[in-house]
């Protein structure tokens, strides 16, 4: 028995995606137990670009089992896209589960997300949601108004709770928004309709989780965004509707926390962020455009250019307490190629001093200066290497660095985007 959770360690959009397809590859079973379509995973195989937002990145490998989970948020009209897409290229998805328990997206989430997003930015408050509808499912989540999965199935159960949420929406939405949902009529056939598509694919994902496990099968875990988004121990109230952390992966899938031995965090050589919130080592100037013309860091689902900045040291030792990491993958080493030299932050400087740690308060952050230590860079393209030792010196101590301040082994890392430029120095699968 071995489950594996992978979790993006900073603001996502860290690679996160391709790790998974590359574990993806020996796993009996991958979850994705986090999020909605507001998350992209781009995934590159034998030059072929794809882009997922709900299925997990795992349906790559046809003899694994790919669930999303009760902890996510679907979209229906997204996931059938998707569906179709992966069709369209070739890709069976007949080994895709649904959560009977996740939660439903409805036009009225994502117009309630619109209004929220717009009411904020009049008062200089704005979030920098997707507009998914995300957030506002979550809320009927824990309102306990939420229509799941399992209620696709039954149509009188469905009519009525869609019903049941109109009336609670007609208080909420303006009258311009409220006038661009469909009737009761025409939204409930709609969900009826969904139902009867992905019928076969609704089932108890819990037990049929533990029943692999059971069966000692390989199960990796799938977080959506990164830790700096998550709900609780992120960049506080620029931050997701859900646990992307490891914690999350037990709740959002519905197994014990017991059960989990890797927890493998997933970031870049550098850190980037899209949408508003506290950014330290942020470079607003020709390095952070170097580095973001040379990764092409543009949103897979927004298409919103990334803010980039130097690799924050201190953000990476928070993330790998809150999440327990015990491996970590460091992505897009290549793109520092050229530099003659690279920052690494080691601290704080704040009007009480220098600080090791990530505060809480956004005030803090905003005031807060980096203390930066330096180290040479490398001219060496490094796409072309498949070992850790063809590395130039001045990268291989720069991983050290990074091993040093978080105190997590790299046991993996990537010079390029495909799943053959991924570097394995450590097993992440044994127990």
């Amino acid at each position: 028995m071995t489950a594996t959770v992978v979790i993006g360690s900073q603001w996502g959009d860290e690679g996160k995606g391709k790790i998974i397809d590359f574990l993806g590859q020996s796993a009996d079973v991958t979850v994705r137990y986090s999020g909605g379509d507001n998350a992209g995973h781009s995934l590159v195989v034998n030059d072929q670009k794809l882009a997922l937002r709900l299925i997990p990145s795992g349906i790559l490998a046809p003899n694994s089992i790919c669930i999303i989970g009760n902890g996510t948020v679907i979209n229906p009209a997204t996931l059938l896209d998707e569906i179709k897409e992966l069709n369209g290229v070739g890709v069976n998805i007949d080994h895709l589960k649904i959560s009977d328990r996740a939660h439903i997206v409805f036009p009225y989430h994502i117009l309630q997300d619109q209004q929220q997003e717009r009411d904020r930015s009049k008062n200089g408050e704005k979030i920098g949601t997707t507009n998914k509808g995300i957030g506002p499912a979550y809320m009927d989540k824990m309102q306990r108004i939420g229509i799941r999965a399992i209620d696709l199935l039954d149509n009188e159960t469905l009519e009525e709770k869609i019903a049941f949420n109109l009336e609670q929406k007609k208080r909420i939405l303006d009258e311009d928004l409220w006038n661009q949902l469909p009737s009761l009529k025409e939204l409930t056939a709609q969900y009826i309709e969904y139902g009867e598509i992905l019928k076969d694919y609704i089932t108890d994902t819990s037990y049929l989780i533990h029943t692999n496990l059971n069966d000692n099968k390989r199960v990796l875990f799938e977080g959506a965004q990164g830790t700096m988004l998550d709900i609780d121990h992120g960049t506080y109230p620029f931050v997701t509707s859900s646990n992307p952390t490891a914690g999350g992966a037990a709740t959002g899938a519905g197994i014990g926390v017991t059960k989990i031995k890797h927890v493998i965090g997933v970031c870049k050589s550098y850190v980037s962020r899209v949408g508003e919130g506290p950014f330290p080592t942020e470079q607003i100037n020709e390095v952070g455009d170097r580095i973001r013309e040379i990764a092409h860091e543009y949103g897979t689902v927004t298409k919103r250019p990334r803010r980039i900045g130097w690799f924050d040291g201190v953000l990476m030792k928070y993330v790998s307490e809150v999440n327990g990491l015990t491996d970590l993958v460091v992505n897009c080493l290549d793109v520092l190629s050229g530099f003659k030299e690279l920052k690494i932050c080691t601290g704080y400087q704040t009007d009480h001093g220098v600080i090791k740690y990530y505060p809480a308060s956004e005030k803090e952050l905003k005031n807060s200066t980096p203390i930066y230590e330096t180290l040479p860079g490398w001219d060496e393209d490094l796409t072309q290497m498949t070992t850790y030792e063809e590395l130039p010196a001045n990268a291989k101590n720069y991983l050290k660095k990074i091993e040093e301040i978080t105190g997590v082994p790299v046991s993996a890392f990537s010079i390029g985007p495909d799943r053959e430029q991924t570097i394995v120095l450590n097993d992440m699968w044994s127990d």
